[in-house]
């Protein structure tokens, strides 16, 4: 969570992909963000953890802690749009479609526990730029391994392909060294054994 304006905009340009932002609709407040684990998308996030994440953005707004109830909006923060025109702490979305929103009531037991967990970092502007860094160095890999990973797959599917099509090739079957005519049978004295296989195949 931003401690003021100036946070908040660092929080805005050094955030990861994972990362949920909240904050008090139409309404001046702090920005909250939740670090999601990679994979998860806004439905995997329990309704606790929504209570939480808006509970705090209401407790730490100027107009919202006064009110019962206000309603929350959050989204991914790949989804905050900042202009130049926009003041610090100020955005917009890309896709608004993709916003959320529900409704919060004032709940100081939860602010209060959030509270007494709390770790307040100081982290530099560096600090959070090498964060982000070498999240985006992460995923790059992730993203070779899984490319490798499906390269391989499908070089075994193209293998597989080849062989079942020479299994069911009649190459297989009519090979001239496996050929043999009734010539070539067992003779009996008669003959008797090349006129049955005759009339067999007839």
């Amino acid at each position: 969570m931003g401690r003021d304006k100036v946070e908040n905009e660092e929080l805005i340009k050094y955030g990861h992909p994972e990362d949920v932002w909240f904050h008090v609709d139409d309404m001046s407040s702090a920005h909250v963000y939740l670090r999601m684990n990679p994979n998860m998308t806004l439905d995997d996030i329990s309704n606790e953890l929504l209570i939480d994440c808006a509970s705090l953005v209401k407790a730490n707004s100027i107009q919202g802690c006064k009110k019962n109830t206000v309603y929350v909006v959050y989204t991914l923060w790949s989804n905050l749009k900042k202009t130049n025109d926009m003041v610090d702490g100020q955005v917009g979305f890309h896709q608004p479609e993709f916003v959320k929103r529900l409704e919060i009531e004032k709940n100081n037991s939860i602010v209060n526990a959030l509270n007494k967990s709390k770790i307040v970092a100081n982290k530099t502007s560096h600090d959070l730029y090498e964060e982000q860094k070498q999240r985006h160095v992460e995923i790059q890999a992730q993203l070779k391994k899984q490319r490798q990973e499906e390269d391989k797959t499908q070089k075994l599917m193209e293998l597989q392909r080849k062989k079942d099509m020479e299994e069911r090739s009649y190459k297989n079957i009519m090979k001239v060294d496996k050929m043999k005519s009734n010539t070539q049978r067992e003779a009996t004295v008669d003959t008797s054994a090349a006129q049955a296989y005759e009339e067999d195949f007839f």
